[in-house]
């Protein structure tokens, strides 16, 4: 991770625009097909949830927009992406945990299953620190919700999914999700292609 000079990145006209604005997050609802998704996780035994997962970081890698990220004042540039998720602990309570993303699906999904069993077991977060852009998800698989405008906190300013339960159909099954992101590192069109790209990711799961 490190500080640019916003006037020298893509983002310099957003940074001046948004970076000062009490409300700059943006929410963008897109239903994704995710029939290939939810077949694959049932033949090949893995999480729903993890192939989401690794289906966000692919498609996230490809944009450019993604390395950068507003921390308090400043615009960082990384190298790096991870995805976030929301785990719930033997205790009963829940924990965060950051998995690095990996090209290769199946050790993503290695990473994926030996991180999560390691905050589900302690109940305390897994955290990568700040080498990692962190992109945030949310599954609340239990319900049937339409989307969710998340809170703005001032001070976490990462992109984040939320996804609730899949729907299914005769021959397809659908899955409503919401993208909140900061307008200073992306805009609505950036954001829009990358909801594409994820969709582009499900259909040619590589399972």
């Amino acid at each position: 991770m490190k500080a640019v000079d916003p006037q020298q990145s893509p983002r310099a006209a957003a940074f001046a625009l948004w970076m000062q604005a009490p409300m700059p997050m943006v929410t963008l609802f897109k239903t994704l097909d995710v029939t290939r998704l939810r077949r694959a996780s049932r033949r090949r035994g893995c999480k729903f949830n993890m192939l989401m997962c690794w289906c966000i970081g692919k498609a996230a890698c490809g944009i450019e927009e993604f390395y950068l990220l507003p921390v308090g004042d400043k615009l960082m540039q990384y190298g790096r992406l991870a995805i976030n998720t929301v785990v719930a602990t033997r205790d009963g309570g829940i924990s965060t945990c950051d998995i690095p993303f990996a090209d290769d699906l199946w050790q993503f999904n290695e990473e994926y299953l030996r991180r999560t069993r390691q905050v589900h077991d302690s109940g305390a977060a897994c955290n990568l620190g700040d080498e990692y852009m962190v992109i945030g998800t949310s599954a609340l698989a239990r319900y049937d919700i339409d989307g969710v405008v998340n809170l703005y906190s001032g001070i976490y300013n990462n992109p984040f999914l939320i996804w609730s339960r899949y729907k299914k159909r005769l021959l397809r099954t659908t899955l409503a999700v919401s993208f909140q992101f900061h307008h200073t590192q992306m805009d609505g069109e950036h954001a829009a292609r990358f909801l594409e790209c994820v969709q582009h990711e499900i259909r040619h799961l590589p399972v």
